[in-house]
């Protein structure tokens, strides 16, 4: 955008050592949205000055929280918000100039692939074994347990690009091709797990859940797509000394799921320059618990 005489202004002033001016300063440039970044990109190139350099770079991130926000209020009033955007808005916390284009098209390239092997006379079984033969095998999906230390395994573009995750991002990009090929696979609440379950039927999210009302017919880890049975998945439970309790086979909305990866994505964060985004990526999960 033009630079007006008041934003030569402000931005004179962004090296104000007085705190209260700077905030002031702060919250007008903060006024003009993501038209700005560009003039304080070109301004940083411009400054010598360090501590005048750190303040625009957090004017610039202050600038992209604040749409992003504004877009992750868009995604909740959505009847049904779509997973895998969820999931790119989540990365757009890091990764601002991310093009979700390139996802979705790399996501779709697979699914097609799926596709063309699927038809209507193959089991649930069989189904997610081709499924698990194009996701591991064909397009080579790794996955990992959860490292906070591996914070690029939470966000969607890297876990394309570098063809590995942890069970919370292989498990959103697996259910998200699942959705798209009309398979009836939601993760559910397993403690201590991330884990996918295929189950007898669509589920309504529109209407309360009860879990009387599906039965699952067995469940799927996205790590490398290890099938489990429900007797695998009580042994497990008696072993970790968890009483069966029908909510932990309650399947988990796209909603849910996103503030789950928020909140594990604040975690990730321990550097002291980086100490406002656990808060930031909190209040973002708040934003979609907010409406749940």
């Amino acid at each position: 955008m033009n630079e007006t005489k008041e934003l030569h202004a402000l931005f004179h002033l962004l090296d104000d050592p007085d705190q209260e001016v700077y905030d002031t300063v702060a919250s007008k440039i903060l006024l003009y949205g993501k038209q700005i970044i560009p003039n304080l990109e070109n301004l940083w190139e411009t400054i010598i000055d360090e501590s005048v350099q750190e303040r625009i770079e957090m004017l610039i991130h202050r600038v992209h929280y604040e749409d992003l926000q504004g877009s992750f209020r868009e995604w909740i009033l959505q009847d049904i918000p779509d997973l895998l955007e969820g999931a790119i808005l989540a990365a757009n916390y890091q990764f601002p100039d991310l093009e979700s284009r390139k996802v979705m098209t790399e996501i779709d390239r697979i699914k097609r692939n799926i596709w063309l092997e699927l038809n209507n006379y193959l089991t649930p079984l069989e189904q997610v074994n081709v499924l698990n033969s194009m996701v591991y095998n064909y397009f080579g999906l790794k996955g990992e347990e959860v490292s906070y230390q591996r914070k690029n395994q939470f966000f969607i573009n890297q876990v394309i690009d570098a063809k590995r995750g942890n069970p919370l991002s292989n498990g959103i990009i697996y259910q998200s091709l699942c959705a798209m090929l009309d398979l009836p696979v939601y993760a559910v609440s397993i403690p201590r797990q991330y884990i996918l379950a295929y189950f007898d039927t669509f589920v309504d999210f529109a209407y309360p859940v009860n879990p009387e009302d599906y039965k699952i017919l067995f469940f799927i880890d996205p790590i490398q797509g290890q099938i489990y049975t429900q007797q695998d998945v009580d042994t497990y439970l008696k072993r970790i000394n968890a009483d069966k309790d029908p909510a932990f086979f309650k399947p988990l909305t796209n909603r849910q799921i996103i503030s789950f990866l928020l909140k594990e994505m604040a975690k990730c964060f321990h550097d002291t320059k980086e100490i406002y985004k656990p808060d930031e990526l909190h209040n973002l999960s708040e934003i979609i618990n907010d409406q749940e």
